[in-house]
């Protein structure tokens, strides 16, 4: 903080358990990351080398050392696991994660038919020696599971090893927990809070309506996911209530 003010939200402090924001890199330059870093690094828990960015971007082993030592995990995107993984190849992702020296990893099954005990092996493995994100919920609009499979996939996803359980959303943010017009689904997302923890969960939200309306249902120290790089320190203020949209929820006295 710059200076003070009374009234405010209490936000987490790092190493976060709550209230985590994980960041959206589509292929940053270096420059551009330490920029995005310079501005709002101490907000950011995860950067997501999305998609499989992470394969083509020059310079990636450089940036990801600099995410670390900005104490920021940085890993592959979902969808490069499951590249390899369809190709059962998971033990060379796991020579690749350790080559670059990824201090997290996510396990997802939206672009591809994974059997489920499969998928929670695969979490199993990897958590024993990284920080594990796994994703539920398909990329591919009209692609659905039911409410009560939401639930146990993430419930079992967490006893497998996973840190937390992303909650798909896609960088569009209209699938999984959206609707098609990027509304939230909210009989879904009632229907996991009543069975899953919330702090366990990481929830996709790319949009801006989005943020405001997750952080009005669960307050500043929800977890929000797919945050674009130019947005973090928006996302900031709107869980401060610094900003119109937040401004009476997020206010509170001590």
């Amino acid at each position: 903080m710059n200076f003070d003010l009374t009234h405010m939200p209490d936000r987490a402090a790092e190493p976060r358990n709550s209230g985590i924001t994980m960041v959206m890199d589509k292929g940053l330059s270096l420059r551009e990351a330490e920029d995005m870093v310079d501005a709002g690094g101490h907000f950011i828990d995860f950067v997501k080398l999305g998609f499989g960015t992470g394969m083509i971007t020059n310079r990636v082993e450089e940036k990801i050392k600099f995410y670390q030592r900005n104490n920021i995990k940085c890993y592959f995107g979902g969808t490069l696991f499951e590249a390899f993984a369809i190709r059962n190849k998971f033990d060379d992702y796991l020579r690749l994660v350790e080559k670059f020296g990824m201090a997290a990893a996510e396990v997802s099954d939206g672009s591809m038919v994974m059997d489920h005990n499969k998928k929670c092996e695969y979490i199993a493995k990897i958590a024993k020696d990284r920080v594990v994100l796994s994703e539920v919920g398909f990329k591919v609009a009209g692609v659905t599971i039911n409410h009560e499979e939401w639930v146990r996939r993430m419930n079992t996803e967490l006893h497998a090893g996973s840190f937390k359980v992303i909650a798909e959303a896609r960088e569009s943010g209209n699938v999984g927990i959206y609707k098609a017009d990027g509304s939230a689904d909210t009989d879904l997302i009632e229907d996991i809070r009543k069975k899953v923890k919330v702090e366990n969960i990481i929830w996709e939200a790319p949009i801006k309506s989005q943020q405001v309306w997750f952080i009005k249902l669960l307050g500043s120290n929800v977890n929000l996911g797919n945050i674009a790089v130019n947005e973090v320190i928006s996302l900031e203020t709107l869980r401060l209530g610094l900003r119109g949209d937040t401004f009476s929820a997020s206010f509170r006295k001590r």
